[in-house]
């Protein structure tokens, strides 16, 4: 690998890991409970879960040059982990959810916008 992608891969990393923290700020002051950052599951990461009333939300988060931009950077393949995750994540935590699960993404712009996009899928739109 060479340096340059190196650093790009660190500047892509600071940048998500900027973006999920101003989300989990966002998901805080709407009463959520943040659950887990970042949740390593056996299908791949989370970057979010949170937990309000019941209501369990998986959610990606997707940082890009605008709110356009990173609304269109959740693709099926994207979409397929996130689910498998998820179910990974509630086997081994089955006391969250009681009043359902959703799975959000929450975009952030370079300018600092934020958008949520609540239940922005299902299972069966795959």
């Amino acid at each position: 690998m060479t340096e340059a992608r190196r650093q790009r891969g660190r500047r892509a990393g600071a940048t998500g890991t900027g973006a999920e923290a101003i989300a989990a700020a966002l998901l805080m002051a709407e009463g959520w409970t943040v659950l887990a950052r970042r949740a390593r599951t056996g299908a791949g990461e989370i970057d979010l879960i949170a937990e309000r009333d019941g209501l369990l939300a998986f959610i990606e988060v997707k940082a890009r040059p605008s709110l356009a931009e990173a609304a269109y950077a959740l693709g099926p393949r994207q979409r397929a982990r996130l689910i498998a995750g998820a179910e990974a994540w509630l086997a081994a935590n089955p006391s969250h959810g009681g009043a359902g699960m959703r799975f959000d993404v929450i975009l952030v712009a370079a300018d600092g916008s934020v958008r949520r996009v609540a239940d922005a899928f299902r299972i069966g739109d795959l």
